[in-house]
């Protein structure tokens, strides 16, 4: 049973994880919907009768769906036309009122299943560990949450269409088997021989619709370096190059679209053919050589005809659904994933930094082989100004990202005032973290938003905002833009200069309430002059945070407190920037080099 289900149901527990019971309350509007359209049906039938002979009454030629015309003699209804047609009316008035209510339901329903797969994707990826992210494929990742995630809303719709369609051509056959039994078996078998024949063609359709999602992935992969990397590749006069790759998947990707509709194009065009050459051989076998009754066989004909639209229904929608079938493992397979990465559900809440963060004999690798951080043994004081220096290559920006809580698996211990610092939630560290990269980010929104993190544009917050671009020597650069803080700065900030990113970035931390600020290369983009400003800022804010400093520039952290000097993953010296000049070659070397 298990591996039935597991075969045959492994999509429908994928879509009832999202949408729960109210799948079979659309299901059972459906079924409604089609058995109101199918009394209706039978209702014509008497309605011809009456019209040639008023007084007949005769309701053997509807087999076993007299039942509707009993329920009319049972409600002391004389059958005459009048009151056929008002029971007709009233039939198809109801299943209107019953299809608008179904149809609007299925909007409903659709809506929820895409808000609630759209909201686990985003926060699958939100509590994804950052190692776990980091060896993930950033092509795969932007194809499923975007392309993919689309397809699997297109299969989401065209699976329920087919569980309409199927449940209506059941109601229709069922009908027709009321109507006249035998002539329904014939032509029912005859359906499932034909249906056989496209048994093959849907098994090819699934497996092509997997290949378009593994190339998608490769080619979003390709695409977003394009994006990245497009300064360099012009520059380089390699995007051409580049291109031609990018084609290549493109010809790929609309080979096995073009094949997938080549298969759908065979389905449609056979489809009709094949069921009307069924139930002209039934009924010539029916009629001249079991001699069947014509007006029943006629009646079954109607409801089999209105089965015939049920049928194309469902393989039309079927056959829709295995076109992005593909794209419903890769979600599986990809919630799953998430869910295996992320990260640790902690309940404890860290109130804020006490006293030290200490590290004791911390190593930590990105592979077997090369240990980035060996034997760490470190304690940073509460409003303590380290800084971090050394050769590429030292550890020091590893570091920086463990105390972000960035690099869970190290092997050691960090404590925050004798707590292990696995013990608190990493959400809660985070959150009173400011983390200024060297890389700057620049989101696609206003100066203001940028630096507020969408923050109300209270009496509060505008002050805090001025205060915060005067430390990152900000404000002659607002005032010379045409919107001043609503001024769009463009995708990744290219409408700014690298320097002004980089100012950008640090007044963005500078308005947060944060306790701790890294400083990871946090000036290198910027101008002598701008970074002479900023330098002092910072140090203005020199025994009101605790702050670590990653900085190649050793001018820069000359007022440090202390200053750790990092060699191939150990700490090889610690002390003051006059102290160390005067103990540790290696870094009066870094010194002398730099001539200042």
């Amino acid at each position: 049973m298990k591996s039935i289900i597991k075969k045959y149901f492994h999509f429908f527990s994928f879509f009832y994880s999202f949408v729960r019971n109210r799948f079979f309350v659309m299901l059972f509007l459906s079924v409604v919907v089609g058995l109101l359209d199918g009394i209706g049906l039978a209702l014509f039938m008497p309605l011809l009768e009456v019209i040639n002979q008023p007084e007949a009454t005769n309701t053997e030629n509807m087999g076993n769906l007299a039942f509707v015309i009993e329920f009319l003699n049972n409600l002391g209804l004389r059958l005459t036309l009048n009151v056929l047609l008002m029971a007709l009316l009233s039939v198809y008035l109801i299943k209107g009122i019953i299809a608008f209510i179904e149809s609007y339901y299925q909007v409903l329903l659709r809506r929820l299943f895409i808000r609630k797969l759209r909201f686990v994707l985003i926060d699958g990826l939100a509590n994804m560990r950052y190692q776990s992210f980091v060896k993930t494929d950033a092509g795969s990742i932007q194809n499923s949450l975007s392309g993919e995630a689309g397809k699997v809303v297109q299969a989401f719709i065209a699976y329920t269409g087919t569980f309409k369609a199927l449940l209506i051509l059941l109601v229709y056959l069922s009908m027709a088997f009321l109507a006249n039994a035998q002539f329904a078996i014939f032509v029912a078998i005859g359906g499932l021989i034909t249906n056989f024949l496209y048994k093959r063609i849907y098994k090819l359709n699934k497996k092509l619709s997997l290949k378009v999602v593994a190339v998608g992935h490769r080619f979003q992969g390709l695409l977003i370096q394009s994006v990245q990397y497009y300064k360099y590749l012009k520059a380089t006069a390699q995007f051409k190059i580049y291109a031609s790759r990018l084609k290549n998947f493109v010809n790929e990707l609309e080979n096995l679209q073009r094949r997938m509709g080549l298969l759908n194009s065979i389905i449609t065009a056979t489809r009709e053919p094949l069921v009307m050459m069924v139930v002209v051989v039934v009924i010539l076998i029916q009629v001249n050589v079991l001699g069947g009754n014509l007006a029943s066989i006629l009646m079954s004909l109607l409801f089999f005809y209105r089965a015939l639209n049920a049928l194309m229904g469902v393989q039309s929608s079927w056959n829709s659904f295995l076109n992005f079938s593909g794209s419903i493992e890769n979600a599986r397979s990809f919630i799953k994933e998430l869910n295996d990465k992320k990260e640790k559900a902690i309940s404890r809440e860290l109130s804020g930094f006490g006293n030290t963060l200490m590290f004791k004999d911390v190593s930590f690798q990105y592979s077997e082989d090369v240990k980035t951080l060996a034997g760490i043994d470190l304690t940073i004081q509460k409003n303590e100004t380290i800084a971090l220096v050394g050769e590429s290559g030292s550890g020091k920006t590893t570091l920086v990202n463990m105390i972000a809580g960035l690099l869970n698996d190290y092997q050691g211990q960090i404590f925050i005032d004798s707590q292990p610092y696995g013990d608190f939630n990493p959400k809660s560290i985070q959150s009173k973290i400011g983390y200024i990269t060297q890389e700057p980010v620049i989101f696609s929104d206003t100066l203001y938003n940028n630096i507020t993190f969408w923050a109300p544009k209270t009496k509060e917050n505008k002050a805090k905002f001025k205060e915060v671009i005067k430390k990152a020597a900000l404000e002659e650069f607002v005032q010379d833009l045409a919107s001043k803080e609503d001024t769009n700065l463009g995708d990744n900030g290219i409408q700014i200069s690298g320097g002004q990113k980089q100012r950008v970035s640090i007044a963005r931390e500078l308005f947060k309430e944060v306790e701790l600020l890294l400083l990871d290369e946090a000036t290198s983009a910027l101008d002598s002059k701008t970074e002479s400003i900023i330098q002092k800022n910072i140090e203005s804010l020199k025994g009101k945070f605790t702050m670590v400093m990653v900085a190649h520039r050793l001018s820069t952290i000359k007022h440090a407190d202390r200053i750790v000097v990092l060699e191939k993953g150990k700490i090889e010296a610690i002390g003051s920037f006059s102290d160390l000049l005067l103990t540790n070659d290696r870094f009066r070397k870094m010194v002398e080099l730099q001539e200042f």
